[in-house]
């Protein structure tokens, strides 16, 4: 991973949420632990490489956990931790722009969460 050159604590936070998949990965979570296939359907525009490279990274700054479990095929799910989910404020504010760019807030001003089957990124 890049190294913070700016000593600025943004900078900080774009080494490591920055990127196409990792804060909609996060969102994806943010209802629930996930199985890898689960996630792999919900966003089929990354590459199985990516996918990994982010969940690992992800792993590794502490945000979530991944848990293998010893059956034939073998489930590996990932969760938030708690520090993951103190990201939460931030997912929401950044879906809120997303539909507010895209026109599908309601008439309220109120965002309309996705369901637990399906993304709105």
């Amino acid at each position: 991973m890049k190294q913070n050159v700016s000593g600025c604590a943004v900078e900080e936070a774009m080494r490591l949420l920055g990127g196409r998949w990792r804060i909609v990965l996060l969102s994806y979570l943010m209802v629930g632990p996930k199985r890898f296939s689960d996630i792999r359907r919900a966003v089929p525009n990354i590459s199985q490489r990516m996918l990994t490279l982010d969940l690992r990274a992800l792993e590794e700054a502490g945000l979530l956990t991944r848990t293998v479990y010893a059956e034939v095929p073998v489930k590996v799910e990932y969760r938030l931790t708690d520090e993951g989910l103190r990201l939460q404020g931030l997912v929401e504010m950044l879906r809120g722009i997303g539909l507010r760019l895209r026109g599908q807030a309601d008439a309220g001003g109120v965002f309309l969460a996705p369901d637990a089957g399906q993304m709105s990124v």
